[in-house]
């Protein structure tokens, strides 16, 4: 848990010069966004991280980290029923491939993992919650978003490391810790958080489910972990999954309504027609904006224009 705050404190240090470059705006500061910022920070930066680490404790971390795919299916299945995400055939098999390799590794080793493939389901179902609510906040930008969670969940997580573990805080280990929180977690988080807004939180979570498969990996290499059998098959059947996600498209005309938030945007996508003299169409750029009604046909995904019913 004290790594864990300083994980998140380092992305708060890490993002604090993007975050304060820009002022919040008033529609960052509407009642809806406040909300789901709060329950993005409680949820995913507060309860996932504690119930990970009960997993880490209880079984191989090669493992635990192919378990984290389980956070795939938990946001996929929020984001259809309650954030009014569409999901076709597709991606609805490619959820079911990542559910059943998750199964295939925590069904044969026993209670002990079994109790740690609960703590990490736990976690996961905690950061469906917190990725669904963080691809529809469009008031903040997604450093300021990183800031907020990495202080609050930071200080939150520190604090139960010194009550529970009662850590010698040496500086030869916080600096590097508080360094890998800046790459590890606040720039993944800005990245993230970009991606969400603009694929939706199902389908920006099929492609994060990638990075599991890197962890285990370093898990073989660094850690001297054993290979197992069951994690190559989870594996391959987890990238089959991703590649069946990513090869689906979705189109039909639409009507959007006016909307005024904040997010990245560029101004070739059909979407945003208001002018900036000198800047590129294809410049990829963050400031409030006000989108006019319209309707038109084209693919796209569930991003913040596209939560339309079917």
């Amino acid at each position: 848990m004290t790594l864990a705050g300083l994980l998140y404190l380092g992305a708060a240090i890490g993002v604090l010069p993007l975050a304060v470059s820009r002022p919040v705006s008033g529609q960052g500061a509407d009642a809806a966004n406040v909300f789901r910022l709060i329950g993005a920070v409680a949820l995913g930066g507060c309860v996932a991280p504690v119930f990970l680490l009960v997993g880490l404790a209880r079984a191989p971390a090669a493992s635990v980290a192919l378990w984290l795919n389980m956070e795939v299916v938990a946001t996929t299945i929020l984001a259809w029923l309650f954030f009014r995400e569409h999901l076709d055939l597709r991606t609805v098999v490619a959820v079911g491939g990542v559910l059943i390799a998750s199964t295939l590794l925590a069904a044969p080793s026993g209670l002990g993992a079994a109790s740690a493939a609960l703590a990490v389901a736990v976690a996961c179902v905690c950061w469906g919650v917190d990725n669904n609510l963080t691809s529809l906040i469009d008031g903040f930008t997604p450093a300021q978003y990183t800031l907020v969670k990495g202080v609050v969940a930071g200080l939150w997580n520190l604090a139960l490391g010194v009550a529970r573990e009662r850590p010698v805080l040496e500086w030869r280990i916080a600096l590097p810790a508080l360094a890998v929180g800046a790459v590890a977690y606040g720039l993944s988080l800005v990245l993230y958080v970009s991606g969400a807004q603009q694929l939706g939180a199902a389908r920006s979570q099929m492609l994060f489910a990638a990075s599991p498969f890197l962890g285990t990996v370093l898990c073989w290499a660094v850690l001297g972990e054993p290979v197992g059998a069951l994690q190559v098959v989870a594996g391959c059947v987890m990238l089959i999954s991703i590649g069946t996600l990513v090869s689906a498209r979705h189109g039909h005309p639409h009507a959007h309504g006016k909307t005024v938030h904040t997010h990245s945007h560029r101004h070739d996508d059909g979407h945003h027609a208001h002018a900036h003299p000198g800047l590129p169409a294809d410049t990829q750029h963050t400031h409030p904006h006000v989108h006019e009604p319209i309707i038109h046909a084209h693919v796209h995904a569930s991003d913040l224009h596209h939560r339309h019913g079917h």
